[in-house]
């Protein structure tokens, strides 16, 4: 039988990610001598937008001409990061309660996210809480990624959940759109470096803290 299923977006929603990402973007620009290029604060929404997002800004800011070095310091960052993954990483204030409630509730739980899934796994397996979710789709499970409907689906579907009682967590455009292109309700929280105006793109709901989750999703898929 399948359960009513909550996917929930990793960085910037489980998890603030962003100074591990930072590190390893700044590892990148240290080896061709410009130092630490992107900062905390300043540049951690960035961060939350993937490697390719934080090399691109980099370069920008230095002025640097050849934005193909973007892809050849991605396989860098990525090695790098893999090294230090969960130096600084933690998860958001009542997320893992949030999960553990739901799933005591009765639904599923999933994660769908645009880190490749060995990364997402290793993170998740570090901090000691992979095993609490049903399923785990990232941006190279599939050939396609987020705003893709296939990735949430999959996700859904590898967790045990029913697709007619379904709704994705997320923070960003990329999280919205996925749901709205899926036809499933759109959470967006309220915190987190990425997050900014999210109500103003009129989710089905917002999220300020995890604690109210459980019973958000219970309203939500109630209407």
């Amino acid at each position: 039988m399948t359960k009513p299923c909550v996917v929930f977006d990793l960085d910037g929603t489980l998890a603030d990610t962003s100074g591990d990402l930072l590190a390893a973007a700044n590892h990148c620009f240290r080896a061709l001598g410009l130092g630490d290029v992107l900062e905390h604060g300043r540049d951690s929404g960035t961060a939350l937008r993937g490697g390719k997002a934080m090399l691109t800004a980099g370069f920008e800011r230095v002025g640097w001409s050849d934005m193909s070095e973007v892809d050849r310091q991605y396989p860098v960052l990525l090695k790098a990061y893999e090294a230090d993954i969960d130096r600084e990483t933690v998860l958001y204030p009542g997320a893992l309660d949030a999960v553990r409630e739901l799933k005591s509730r009765g639904y599923a739980v999933a994660i769908c996210t645009n880190k490749p899934e060995a990364l997402a796994r290793l993170l998740f397996t570090r901090l000691g809480v992979l095993d609490d979710f049903d399923a785990l789709i990232g941006a190279d499970t599939l050939p396609t990624r987020k705003p893709d409907v296939a990735p949430f689906w999959a996700s859904v579907d590898q967790a045990g959940g029913d697709r007619t009682r379904c709704a994705l967590i997320g923070d960003t455009i990329t999280d919205h759109t996925t749901a709205r292109n899926a036809g499933v309700p759109s959470i967006l929280v309220t915190f987190g470096p990425a997050a900014g105006d999210n109500a103003a793109m009129n989710p089905d709901a917002v999220l300020a803290h995890f604690d109210d989750l459980p019973d958000l999703m219970d309203k939500v898929l109630a209407r």
